[in-house]
């Protein structure tokens, strides 16, 4: 048996969306008796996925985090969503996890969706299982499943039970390492029966290869198979425990969670093979009486709290520890969290899981109180965009602040102030995330907004150079205007800027109008006669005049206006539009579907490459315009099986013509 710790075991459930994680933490609460009753996602009665949003959808929209104890150990079950959108929710939870309890479809068809979260839990070195859910709609075998599972796992994957059908269905299994067979029973623990004879010599076999594969991370025990020896059951026990910790092997094991089949036996084998959180410390680099920030949530009826894993020494409320950034923090109140509800805590032993109350200033992903390692989490690229305006502009202070606190708790979530096209800029990694967002944004802080496309950044520039005089003359009685400037426009290179210089002799303009008219010229290339920002042009100041008593300031600048507008108009103006260079990560049997969806957003390939450690994923590389990234995530995500994704940046500005580039400009010039 492991060593036991006062503190809780945290394990984290991920796996593929629709896989039924949620559903399983409800199954595990009611069979440890936690909960009264079995809760459920879509009667909307579930003890985790509480929030508005989450039970609009019937899916998680953020972490849940649950508690129960079982056979006197306790365990912290950390509910990781599995959509695409969400997903990362959990990144920072699951690397202070002691173990992994990967949650996937029986189907080998849809195999390949767990790959990613494979790669990132080995990635993170973080111990785990698989558990194939549903398995009474199964319609391959689990054979085929592991066969299909394995090239995208760096470890073994070890069968720890093996199924007893009646006909088509799955009605129990046979358990490899108790060489027991078990008959499931809905809601009720599963019951011991006689292996079935039409079973014996597959489990024989079976739990040969069982053994067969400890054997080989074992010599004492791989030197019984060679002479015939049946181990004794302890060996085999505390080898499937020593090398799941090990990451050697990964257990594979089966149930459905809405029937309760199979949930018992998982809580004994998490109760056997879940590493002690003194493993995870170790794993981290923690030293000394810390604990790791792996969320922020506001909204809630506590405020502002800080979601973290304790490791060290018991902590209690009070207490001062320092930040990475030398800054001391005193915690507040402690709680225990059981979905949406909070019990007050005393102290906090190692490995448990709390929300620690005016922890302010704290951030998800820092150690506190302590030193640890830093997990690198790669977390998806914002890739969709939206627009966003208040619909009472009363609103607009209190939308600064609680975009604040939703990017706060969110890491793939952020804003910014577009000054240039005047739009506040919500990002996020799906359609769906920000719609999320949205409705958030309204529940919880009672900010409605509209949302819209977001502007792309045309640009225009010009292809030959001019001459212009502008001049400004205006007598109204008194002091008039008066302003005359003459310029030379050229255009210069691609990404050349803009560039001021005078060439005047004889002092026909005094040097002090100069920072006018240059201001003046800038003012005219902010919307350029197509109806955009102008870049790249050289502006010469190499003549003019000024009246002694009318020239001021406000008179050259609007000279500089005029002079500057009229060159741009006869320079032969062109549009620009922004490219991105983009990179997608695509399983290869989607690869062919990928590259035509590129360059049906007119792409240009750049390359295609091997994605380095991954097994059969590609590498596209392209370029494509700005305003054909909208909606490229979701149709590559839609070609994929919801595998493929990518990440953008700009690369250059390339000359748009024709029929688009008219299209363009005929909006930009619409009166408004």
């Amino acid at each position: 048996m492991p060593e036991r710790s006062v503190g809780a075991r945290m394990i984290a459930l991920v796996g593929p969306g629709g896989t039924g994680k949620t559903s399983l933490a409800e199954a595990l609460l009611f069979a440890a008796g936690a909960v009264d009753r079995q809760g459920s996602v879509d009667n909307g009665t579930s003890t985790g996925d509480s929030s508005a949003e989450a039970r609009a959808r019937r899916g998680s929209t953020e972490i849940n985090l649950l508690n129960f104890e079982f056979l006197g150990d306790r365990f912290a079950l950390l509910d990781c969503p599995g959509s695409v959108g969400f997903a990362a929710d959990g990144a920072y939870g699951l690397a202070v996890a002691d173990l992994a309890l990967v949650v996937i479809d029986p189907d080998p068809a849809r195999a390949q969706l767990v790959e990613p979260m494979l790669r990132q839990i080995e990635a993170l070195g973080v111990p785990h299982m698989i558990f194939v859910n549903k398995i009474d709609q199964a319609k391959g075998g689990i054979r085929d499943l592991l066969e299909a599972l394995q090239p995208m796992s760096a470890s073994t994957l070890l069968a720890r039970q093996i199924p007893i059908r009646e006909g088509e269905k799955i009605t129990g299994f046979v358990d490899l390492a108790l060489e027991r067979a078990f008959h499931y029973r809905a809601g009720k623990a599963s019951e011991q029966v006689d292996i079935p004879a039409d079973l014996a010599e597959r489990e024989a076999q079976d739990r040969f290869h069982l053994l067969e594969q400890l054997a080989d991370h074992d010599d004492a025990l791989l030197e019984q198979l060679l002479m015939d020896e049946m181990p004794d059951p302890s060996v085999v026990y505390a080898d499937l425990a020593r090398e799941t910790r090990e990451n050697l092997i990964v257990p594979v094991l089966f149930g459905s969670a809405l029937n309760g089949f199979g949930v018992r036996r998982l809580m004994k084998a998490l109760r056997h093979d879940a590493p002690a959180p003194e493993a995870a410390a170790e794993r981290l680099s923690a030293k000394g009486g810390c604990a790791f920030v792996f969320k922020i949530s506001h909204g809630g009826a506590m405020g502002r709290l800080a979601l973290a894993r304790v490791f060290g020494a018991t902590l209690t409320e009070g207490a001062d520890l320092k930040t990475a950034s030398g800054e001391t923090v005193r915690t507040g109140t402690l709680f225990a969290v059981q979905g949406e509800k909070t019990v007050k805590l005393a102290k906090a032993a190692t490995g448990d899981v709390v929300a620690i109350a005016k922890a302010e200033g704290v951030k998800a992903g820092e150690w506190l109180g302590g030193t640890g390692k830093a997990p690198a989490i790669p977390f998806p690229a914002a890739n969709y965009t939206l627009a966003i305006t208040t619909r009472d502009r009363k609103d607009d202070v209190r939308l600064s602040t609680a975009l604040h606190k939703l990017v706060e708790e969110d890491a793939t979530l952020d804003w910014e102030q577009d000054e240039a096209l005047h739009e506040t800029r919500l990002k996020g990694v799906s359609d769906e995330h920000l719609n999320v967002t949205l409705a958030r944004l309204k529940r919880r802080y009672g900010v409605a907004v509209d949302a819209r496309q977001p502007t792309v950044g045309y640009q225009e520039s010009i292809r030959r150079p001019v001459t212009q005089r502008g001049r400004h003359k205006k007598q109204s009685g008194g002091h008039g205007q008066f302003g005359d400037v003459v310029i030379e426009v050229k255009p210069l290179p691609r990404g050349g800027g803009f560039r001021f210089e005078d060439r005047i002799s004889g002092g026909v303009v005094p040097k002090q109008w100069f920072p006018a008219i240059e201001q003046g010229v800038r003012d005219a290339m902010a919307k350029g006669p197509l109806g955009f920002p102008v870049v790249d042009v050289a502006v010469t100041l190499v003549d003019g005049s000024y009246h002694s008593v009318d020239s001021s300031e406000i008179a050259f600048r609007t000279a500089g206006r005029i002079a500057m507008s009229e060159a741009l108009a006869a320079a032969q103006p062109h549009l620009l539009e922004p490219v991105h260079k983009v990179s997608v990560r695509t399983p290869g049997s989607a690869t062919s579907r990928i590259t035509s969806a590129i360059a049906g957003r007119r792409g240009q390939m750049l390359g295609m490459d091997s994605l380095e450690g991954w097994s059969r994923w590609d590498k596209v590389e392209a370029l494509v315009p700005a305003s054909e990234l909208q909606g490229l995530d979701a149709e590559l995500r839609s070609l994929s099986q919801g595998l493929a994704s990518y990440e953008a940046e700009f690369d250059h500005l390339s000359e748009l013509n024709g029929k688009l580039a008219e299209e363009v400009t005929h909006k930009a010039l619409e009166p408004a």
